[in-house]
């Protein structure tokens, strides 16, 4: 019985970003130059590995970070493109499930990371003597913490999805995500709802806990500063984390915290967007582009490569 309710579904068709076919080749264009966002965290991957001075935690994270936006970017952008550009854009059952798993995992880790990256902005600024021998001992402990949450995050929930049969074929949105997918089941999602709300909760409540834990103590440390100068320096180290801090986890609560009931279609594709295509692209920027040691390190290896 189970695996005739498998089969009712062998495919599923994506609604895409909107349904008026004169937005369609502007929006084409439009994300297609979005896919810069390849271009500059996959640049800002090469300019860490090139360049040694550049071989500290801090630019270890932060590649990290622009690797978990490389592959967020490549899950969803693509189709995304395609939804433009055909009449009737089907994905079958596997490829959405596929879709699905990966998407978890990125959302899931970008999350950790940013966590991450605000605990080294922390030692960074609360107990810069003991920086090195601290980072030295749990650098690669943490990012494999990372990997860990989102593997067992989005096992837990594409397996859920999986049991699932399904009875519409019509998915309301322009990838395969886990909210568009069970409306479309015969059966009720109640459990399926909470254990997705008990998770999202879960990354979401942690990690900006230990995110504004991290910055009280930032804080507190910034205000014992007595020179301007120290206390300028201070802030520009973590202006940059905390904007992308904000846009990520704005998005993300409004998209899963918050009951089905609430839910608009066309909001979601908005936060949708904004967390999977806007924010990939923009991090390369916030990061890189105002950081000096970034601008010195791609100066001399464009000076290496010219000369």
């Amino acid at each position: 019985m189970a695996g005739e309710n498998h089969s009712t579904a062998t495919e599923f068709i994506l609604e895409g970003l909107t349904n008026r076919p004169e937005l369609r080749f502007p929006l084409f264009l439009l994300f297609l130059g979005i896919l810069v966002t390849i271009i500059g965290n996959l640049g800002m991957i090469t300019l860490i590995c090139l360049n040694a001075q550049l071989h500290t935690p801090m630019y270890y994270f932060l590649s990290n970070l622009s690797l978990v936006d490389l592959c967020y970017s490549s899950v969803i952008t693509p189709k995304m493109l395609v939804n433009f550009v055909t009449e009737e854009n089907i994905i079958s059952y596997a490829g959405c499930m596929f879709h699905l798993y990966f998407f978890i995992v990125f959302v899931v880790a970008e999350c950790y990371v940013l966590t991450v990256m605000a605990y080294d902005c922390y030692v960074t600024i609360c107990s810069p003597l003991l920086y090195n021998i601290i980072m030295s001992h749990f650098c690669s402990l943490l990012v494999v913490g990372v990997y860990a949450m989102e593997l067992i995050g989005s096992t837990i929930e594409t397996g859920l999805m999986l049991k699932l049969p399904y009875c519409e074929l019509l998915i309301s949105h322009y990838f395969c995500d886990i909210i568009a997918l069970k409306k479309l089941s015969c059966s009720s999602t109640y459990h399926i709802e909470m254990t997705v709300f008990v998770l999202a909760g879960f990354n979401i409540v942690v990690t900006s806990v230990t995110v504004l834990i991290s910055y009280a103590f930032i804080l507190s440390r910034i205000l014992c500063i007595s020179t301007t100068g120290g206390r300028s320096k201070a802030v520009s180290t973590c202006s940059s984390h905390l904007a992308a801090v904000g846009m990520f986890y704005g998005t993300t609560a409004f998209m899963y915290l918050k009951p089905s009931t609430a839910s608009s279609p066309a909001r979601e594709k908005v936060a949708s967007v904004f967390y999977t295509t806007v924010i990939p692209m923009l991090n390369p920027l916030i990061y890189s582009l105002r950081n000096k040691e970034v601008k010195a390190a791609m100066k001399k290896t464009l000076r290496g490569k010219l000369f």
